[in-house]
């Protein structure tokens, strides 16, 4: 059906030789379309894929009660309470969002306030702004300067974890609690 159809406006290409001057380069001809409307690169994507600068965004109007779960990088600006996964993807918490949640996701990035354990796969972000009130579990941590917080270890699990090491040869790192407490108070 649609095969048949003749299309409504002819292509016409320019593919005229044009001689070539001395020492330059020689240009593949250029097309060009008569009668056609031109689209920008940034509105043809193809379709299926995320582009890296999309992300979902919970606004600031917005309060979510239960599971967030998902593949992609999440902004939250609003009010969250219950479990927010993302796998290996990246979670920021804006300045103005409360967030009373366990957040399991590959980043994390906070801004505004945080009551409940993160945990990241490859690093977790504290801005000056922000404040994360639980226990925190990744392998990379970045605390601004100027930002709230407060260390404790514990000292339970270090001695646990030398019994272990003697034992089964097998080490767990110190348990890190971060808070909105003080500046630089440990």
């Amino acid at each position: 059906m649609w095969r048949d159809k003749k299309p409504d406006r002819s292509l016409v290409l320019n593919l005229e030789p044009k001689p070539l001057q001395a020492n330059q380069p020689s240009k593949p001809p250029q097309a060009t379309l008569e009668g056609t409307t031109l689209i920008s690169k940034e509105a043809v994507r193809p379709t299926g894929t995320i582009a890296d600068s999309v992300a979902a965004r919970l606004g600031p109007s917005l309060h979510v009660k239960g599971e967030i779960s998902g593949s992609e990088d999440l902004y939250i600006y609003g009010m969250v309470e219950g479990l927010v996964q993302l796998d290996e993807r990246k979670l920021t918490v804006g300045a103005t969002a409360k967030v009373t949640a366990d957040i399991i996701a590959g980043e994390v990035v906070v801004c505004g306030n945080v009551k409940g354990n993160v945990r990241a796969k490859n690093r977790i972000e504290i801005k000056k702004e922000g404040s994360v009130t639980g226990d925190l579990t990744t392998p990379q941590i970045l605390i601004e300067d100027g930002a709230y917080f407060s260390l404790e270890i514990d000292r339970v699990a270090e001695k646990e974890a030398d019994k272990n090491v003697s034992s089964q040869m097998v080490s767990t790192p110190p348990k890190v609690t971060a808070a909105g407490a003080g500046p630089g108070s440990i």
